[in-house]
């Protein structure tokens, strides 16, 4: 999710498998934090004065408190809290799959709301601590041997529900970025119309900007609802914004 940082960024350069006997590439990138730099003056480690608003700003946040008061592991379970609250997607006996779950504040939400009889079936590329209930997977969702593997965790069920908070780590360069979490949100839709049952519903979290309005349409052909919702968990000054397809065709 967008709440957690990673700093080790894997790119695979190939969207496609490749055959066996293929040479695949990947780049490693590690980076400082970036609210962190380095004093070459004194080779201290200080806060940037941007990292010491975000910090100011992250501690004093009503949904940070709030998520610490009530157990949640993120404040993104206010999004999905206030979203159900709005849509009620997420009711008893519902069967859902949760992309992009760590540190798993969404599936703390959606295991209480499913009760005993319902099912929640999470994955992260992160590891994510243990919630009862949840059966977590831990890989790249966009390798075929992981998306293979939930599958098989699924053991055939329709999924009622796809709740999908997934973001690529930011590398700065907002034409990239951008492009990136398109490509997950694909990914996501694609696993959707293959495992939600006829009349199931998908929410997923998306930036407004380049590639908006041809994912918009792409969903319009799956759900024959298609609405944006902004909760008020969700920053004002963030693009973020989420579509929620209603009744899969």
């Amino acid at each position: 999710m967008s709440d957690k940082i990673n700093n080790k960024i894997k790119v695979n350069t190939q969207a496609t498998r490749q055959p066996e006997n293929s040479v695949q590439c990947y780049f490693f990138i590690f980076r400082l934090p970036e609210y962190l730099f380095i004093n070459r003056k004194n080779n201290m480690v200080q806060r940037s004065k941007s990292s010491t608003t975000w910090m100011n700003e992250h501690v004093n946040d009503p949904y940070v408190q709030r998520a610490q008061k009530d157990g949640y592991r993120a404040r993104a379970a206010y999004k999905l809290l206030e979203i159900n609250e709005k849509d009620k997607i997420i009711k008893p006996n519902t069967v859902l799959a949760d992309l992009g779950s760590a540190p798993g504040s969404w599936s703390q939400v959606a295991i209480k709301l499913v009760g005993k009889q319902g099912k929640v079936f999470a994955l992260d590329i992160l590891p994510m601590e243990h919630i009862d209930g949840v059966q977590f997977i831990q890989g790249d969702f966009r390798e075929a041997d992981v998306l293979a593997q939930f599958e098989s965790l699924l053991e055939n069920r329709p999924l009622d529900l796809v709740i999908c908070d997934m973001a690529p780590n930011m590398s700065g360069n907002a034409v990239m970025d951008q492009a990136r979490s398109y490509y997950l949100c694909e990914l996501a839709l694609d696993f959707s119309q293959n495992h939600l049952k006829t009349g199931g519903c998908f929410l997923v979290k998306v930036f407004q900007g380049s590639g908006y309005q041809e994912y918009l349409t792409a969903m319009r052909e799956t759900f024959t609802v298609v609405q944006t919702r902004k909760p008020d968990a969700s920053r004002n000054r963030s693009s973020e914004i989420y579509l929620l397809g209603k009744n899969k065709r």
